[in-house]
């Protein structure tokens, strides 16, 4: 048994585990010291203001609020717990995107280019289709299928670059991600039928899926509650007034697929080959420009996907000028996958985990003086620290120079084998 639990420790998947949580541990404190450090100083704070913010930190997730009195109360938060699950799908795929790439040699630093053209093509789609031409399932069906399909082809791109110019993909994908960034703008500024002008102050968003277009009066409009939504699946019912609907469990069976596409399949092999040296599995018959293209295509469709969930959830909205800035949630992959060292199961709980900070940095603002930038410093700390993985790694298996001690045999029989290959060496020796 003593055996067993040492190699159990030795194993690189449990020190992949352990570095992860190492960084997250190490983010969570550092975000509490600043929180304890702004609460000291602060004359409108103090030690007890302090002491929240840091409990918060590490259990914002199960906070209810406060009380008559105003201390804060704990329990079961299902709107909290919904938001985040709900806030983890596009993650989990973006994360997804990054990580395949990673897998094979590349880094897909252009996930939010493909996160805003499948944001493009599924709101075209859900919009541009009236609900009394097709089914809502099945616009929805067409809407996430293309918002899949736009961010595997704007995958492509960079990959073609790489894959046939030698160009390094880092700086294709950042030109790629501007320049989705200004043609989703051109779009909707063109096509004046997405703009939401049913509310006035939303001029400048697209309308919510969950608006369809009907006929009314011989025009052309949409309609508030007779378009095209994600179902519940009855998750609503478990997690009341959150957001929550079933693109969470879309995600984590995408999740699930790519796992066993990376680990359980010839395709999977070849990509893997790729990353570890393009070079030697071009040598052993691999082609090794089409795994490229084939996986940042891949990474592109996932990233599509993620934008597809989140915004036919029917209740988001779309910023259209998205020449200002690109969506954080493609961004947000890298740290996602980082932590997950790859892993596509592993995702899946970095990325609630990383949605779970948003989370908590909410609760700060709303019950205490502090505010949701705290959590970026945390989640700043832990991107740090999990591209250090590999030094963690190497710090955790460390052990004192020179030989190790043979360990004592566990079992009469192992130490009858050990008395008798003894006798034979002595006997070889004479």
């Amino acid at each position: 048994m003593k055996n067993q639990g040492r190699t159990l420790l030795q194993k690189d998947g449990t020190k992949t585990v352990l570095a992860s949580l190492l960084s997250i541990v190490i983010g969570l404190a550092v975000g509490s010291i600043l929180v304890l450090v702004v609460g000291l100083f602060s004359d409108n704070l103090g030690m007890a203001s302090a002491w929240e913010g840091i409990r918060l930190i590490f259990f914002g997730i199960l906070s209810t609020g406060r009380n008559t009195s105003g201390s804060l109360t704990w329990g079961f938060n299902p709107q909290s717990i919904g938001n985040m699950l709900f806030r983890a799908t596009p993650l989990i795929l973006t994360g997804l995107s990054v990580s395949v790439a990673f897998k094979t040699g590349l880094f897909n630093i252009g996930a939010p280019g493909q996160y805003l053209m499948g944001t493009m093509v599924t709101l075209a789609i859900a919009l541009g289709i009236p609900v009394s031409a097709l089914p809502s399932p099945v616009i929805w069906l067409l809407a996430f299928l293309g918002g899949m399909l736009a961010g595997a082809l704007w995958g492509c791109i960079p990959g073609l670059v790489k894959a046939l110019l030698n160009i390094n993909e880092v700086l294709a994908c950042i030109m790629t991600n501007w320049i989705a960034a200004n043609l989703v703008t051109w779009f909707f500024d063109a096509n004046k039928m997405f703009q939401n002008t049913v509310e006035n102050t939303k001029s400048s968003y697209v309308y919510k899926t969950a608006y369809g277009r009907t006929m009314v009066d011989g025009a052309w409009t949409y309609v508030d509650g007779s378009g095209v939504q994600t179902a519940k699946l009855g998750l609503d019912k478990i997690f009341p007034g959150s957001q929550v609907n079933a693109g969470i469990l879309i995600a984590i069976l995408i999740a699930v697929g790519v796992y066993i596409l990376m680990t359980k399949t010839t395709l999977g092999y070849q990509l893997k080959a790729c990353g570890s040296n393009r070079h030697a599995a071009r040598y052993a018959g691999i082609n090794d420009k089409r795994n490229i293209v084939l996986s940042m295509a891949i990474a592109g469709a996932l990233s599509g996907a993620g934008a597809s969930l989140y915004y036919l959830a029917g209740n988001t909205e779309f910023f259209w000028q998205t020449y200002q800035s690109l969506p954080a949630a493609g961004f947000n992959g890298i740290p996602v996958a980082l932590l997950a060292a790859n892993n596509p199961i592993g995702v899946i709980f970095t990325g609630c985990f990383m949605s779970m900070l948003n989370i908590v940095g909410l609760q700060l603002t709303n019950l205490t003086a502090y505010n949701e930038y705290i959590t970026d410093v945390i989640i700043s700390v832990i991107v740090y620290l999990s591209a250090f993985s590999l030094l963690i790694k190497m710090l955790l298996s460390s052990r004192k120079k020179g030989k190790p001690a043979q360990a004592a045999p566990d079992s009469p029989a192992e130490v009858k084998a050990v008395e008798e290959a003894s006798a034979e060496k002595g006997g070889e020796r004479a």
